[in-house]
């Protein structure tokens, strides 16, 4: 049996109300997360609950596209995402691992491919 350990998060941005300064959907931290480094992110709700799990080569121009563009999973759902947290993981192969596994062990609502729970 293969056991894995979902690595803790380097950095953690919640959405704010009504913020003063220039915002994505309420979150105005995207310059905490790393630019150049690779890793996981994942998206929760005001109830905790995990939304979607995603990898990139560099981080916050990823997480930022699931904001901006037409095609991202979440495209209907930005609304509901009040927190991110990101955990670096520069290994290709282990961040592959790591969001299949997290996908699946956490059940996350709007991860189609890689989810064999449903």
């Amino acid at each position: 049996m293969i056991t894995v350990t979902i690595p803790k998060p380097e950095v953690t941005i919640n959405k704010q109300n009504n913020p003063e300064l220039s915002n994505i959907y309420g979150f105005t931290d995207f310059h905490l997360i790393p630019r150049d480094k690779g890793g996981i992110f994942m998206f929760y709700n005001n109830n905790d609950e995990l939304l979607f799990v995603g990898k990139a080569r560099k981080l916050r121009p990823r997480v930022k596209k699931h904001f901006e563009d037409n095609v991202s999973a979440i495209k209907d759902h930005r609304d509901e995402v009040s927190k991110i947290e990101v955990c670096l993981v520069e290994e290709p192969v282990d961040r592959e691992i790591y969001e299949t596994y997290i996908i699946n062990d956490r059940k996350a609502k709007y991860n189609i491919d890689k989810a064999f729970f449903r």
